[in-house]
């Protein structure tokens, strides 16, 4: 598995439980950070009811910088400008110089450098709690600043877009969850079979009369905007239209003209390869691929980006070749859902995630979670997974479905980058 990213690295290095278990019956514990399992190399241990964790495995994990110095049994860390120096059977930390006194001071058993969890973790602004129903202990970073997109597509008066937004129904707008929120990725168009340009599809993808005022809000509220092209593969109509030179390019035009009232374009053409011979997927890909970057050079002769909604690699669908729609794209949303489980796998969504690093940089990355069928507790796990791989951010399907208490994860986790 990847490593983690700097800071939860250190929130799992060092962090003080209460247990009431004797020392000589240690069990298993598991060790969760954002909600994933960490698997280290050597069990935790319990010492005067304090949980200590291995100083090696845990810093290799997350990926921190930790040093040891075996000269004189000394260890140090450091994250964002806070430096922590500590000694191995010593009480007495120091937090940016300053003394800090422990409960249980880092200790050597056979032959591994142990530490104190819940000091490192508390140090670096972290918070640890012990689960008692579980035994466990879970560690959550602090909020990350990242991208988070928010799909707006038309709902109804129970799951309408703008009242999820901005707190008020429609046209009354307040800046409800706009905090949370960078870009709004608007599902209102789509094309034909001809490669036209069109605002209102057998799919439900729409432009709804009153457009104008969700992109004064947005502005407003500091949010960018994309317009979002939504096409299904469906009677192959994509895989045509895509091979075919002239309805490209007749279709690139048109996006690229409508496209100036926005900050980016949001591709989301779904359903390439499904059940296609290799031969055939590899044509997909091709002609896809071509597609995105004709496009993606018209875009940028206009200073607007490209964004490309794709099924995640580890889908039934192969019409997708993530390296070169990685050079072509400025970023690229994981649709790492619709597995068939609820909530998604956390194996499949990892996966997808590791599959796509293989091909994408992470800052070029988004990770797609989709609250048909989450929990809140759930959304936190995959929000998570987004940052222990330093992904550029996360994708909301779609505003209108969030629940309160998963507003209020995002809120706690995240820090939505605003420009």
């Amino acid at each position: 598995m990847k490593r983690f990213s700097l800071i939860i690295l250190l929130a799992l290095v060092l962090v003080t439980v209460p247990l009431h278990l004797p020392t000589q019956a240690v069990p298993q514990i598991p060790l969760y950070v954002d909600g994933i399992l960490l698997e280290t190399d050597v069990p935790p241990l319990i010492y005067n009811s304090r949980v200590l964790v291995p100083l090696r495995s845990a810093g290799e994990a997350v990926n921190s910088y930790v040093e040891y110095y075996p000269e004189d049994k000394s260890i140090a860390a450091w994250n964002n400008g806070t430096k922590i120096e500590l000694k191995v059977y010593s009480k007495t930390a120091y937090i940016n110089s300053k003394p800090v006194q422990l409960d249980t001071p880092p200790l050597i058993s056979n032959g591994r450098t142990l530490i104190p969890l819940r000091f490192f973790g508390e140090a670096f602004g972290c918070y640890v709690e012990w689960d008692s129903a579980a035994d466990s202990v879970r560690i959550f970073s602090p909020a990350k600043e990242m991208e988070v997109t928010g799909f707006y597509a038309l709902g109804d008066s129970r799951t309408s877009s703008w009242t999820n937004l901005f707190g008020n129904p429609y046209p009354q707008a307040a800046a409800g969850n706009t905090d949370k929120v960078s870009t709004l990725a608007l599902g209102w168009y789509s094309l034909d079979k001809e490669g036209n340009l069109i605002t209102d599809s057998s799919s439900g993808w729409r432009k709804p009369a009153g457009w104008e005022l969700v992109l004064e809000a947005a502005d407003r509220y500091n949010m960018k905007t994309e317009m979002v092209v939504h096409c299904t593969d469906k009677g192959g109509a994509l895989t045509s239209l895509l091979a075919d030179k002239n309805l490209t390019n007749l279709a690139i035009d048109s996006i690229a003209e409508e496209a100036k009232d926005y900050d980016s374009v949001n591709l989301d053409f779904e359903g390439l390869g499904w059940n296609d011979p290799p031969e055939t997927q590899k044509i997909v890909q091709q002609n896809f691929s071509t597609f995105a970057a004709k496009l993606a050079q018209k875009l940028g002769a206009e200073n607007v980006e490209l964004t490309l909604t794709l099924h995640p690699p580890n889908s039934a669908y192969k019409g997708y070749d993530y390296a070169a729609l990685g050079q072509a794209a400025d970023r690229i949303i994981i649709m790492a859902y619709d597995y068939g489980p609820k909530p998604e796998p956390v194996n499949l969504v990892t996966q997808a995630v590791e599959m796509a690093l293989e091909k994408v940089p992470a800052r070029k990355l988004l990770l797609g979670i989709t609250a048909v069928g989450e929990t809140h507790e759930s959304i936190k796990t995959k929000i998570g997974i987004a940052k222990q791989y330093n992904l550029k951010g996360i994708a909301l399907w779609r505003l209108g479905l969030i629940k309160p208490l998963m507003w209020e994860v995002i809120g706690n986790t995240v820090k939505a980058e605003k420009n």
